[in-house]
């Protein structure tokens, strides 16, 4: 089941994608958001009443949200495809452990709307990636039992500010957390439509032209080692978003750098999930 955050007419609602272009509204069941749902671990009543009802809205009627509006914790992992570690070249070894970094929800948009280039800067990127949604709440969960908690996937462009990456001698937070340099969606796709044994495909696109590609048997920690971990530290609650890595071909790797202008189109697709696509504009600064 595809599930979608939206706003209408003002307001802020949920539902289920119906034939690629209808929504069939479920925000009237007493809970507030997704988050909520997941929470209440209700999830087979949304599929039960997708099931049943009439579609009530078309996706071209809706401005198309995050599918989480507001997750408690947004972690983001880093150089984890195994040619990315080599794409450094500065001849380390593959890492022991994952590297993690959080992301604020104000630095993504929803599927459609702008990826904003700032002012400051005009090195804004792209990183295509593949999300996990955490579905059930858990500290220190096994491997063996990581894809229990996980409720959905989704397309994630994990966008960042190059330059800023670099102001902090021990921290990548600056760069990676611009309003709305980032975005995710269109949806996310309930677990139950994936064999979690069976890779999945990532692609990135630029104005057409294909920039990223790989799978995720290349991954050097996978899905369930990424929950083991990361459960260690922090415990995982529904709504959570753990991003799980990019492949090669950033802008930034070319020479010279490919970096986005107002005006581009990017788009990040994920087999089994769709195409999270978004323009590309210069952030407006008023001046009183």
């Amino acid at each position: 089941m595809k599930l979608l955050s939206y706003e209408h007419q003002g307001r802020i609602g949920f539902g289920a994608l119906r034939d690629g272009e209808h929504i069939v509204a479920l925000d009237d069941l007493g809970y507030d958001s997704l988050k909520d749902v997941l929470s209440a671990r209700a999830l087979p009543i949304l599929q039960r009443l997708a099931a049943e009802r009439t579609a009530s809205l078309r996706l071209n009627q809706v401005r198309i949200l995050p599918p989480i509006v507001a997750p408690e914790k947004i972690i983001c992992v880093g150089v984890n495809y195994g040619n990315r570690n080599e794409e450094y070249k500065d001849g380390s070894a593959p890492p022991a452990y994952p590297s993690v970094f959080p992301r604020f929800p104000g630095s993504f948009v929803g599927h459609g709307q702008p990826l904003l280039r700032p002012p400051e800067s005009e090195q804004l990127d792209y990183e295509g990636e593949i999300a996990l949604i955490i579905g059930k709440a858990g500290r220190r969960i096994s491997a063996d039992n990581a894809w229990d908690h996980v409720a959905a996937l989704t397309c994630l462009n994990e966008g960042t500010v190059r330059d800023w990456l670099k102001h902090g001698k021990f921290n990548v937070t600056q760069g990676k957390n611009f309003d709305a340099s980032g975005s995710m969606g269109p949806w996310m796709v309930t677990a139950d439509e994936f064999d979690p044994h069976a890779p999945l495909e990532v692609r990135t696109r630029v104005n057409g032209e294909l920039r990223q590609q790989d799978r995720t048997d290349n991954l050097m920690f996978p899905f369930a080692e990424l929950i083991r971990y990361i459960s260690i530290w922090t415990t995982l609650k529904p709504g959570d978003v753990i991003s799980t890595g990019t492949p090669i071909g950033a802008g930034v790797r070319f020479t010279p750098p490919r970096f986005l202008k107002p005006g581009d189109v990017v788009e990040v697709e994920v087999s089994g999930i769709g195409v999270l696509s978004n323009p590309v504009a210069d952030e407006l600064i008023s001046h009183p």
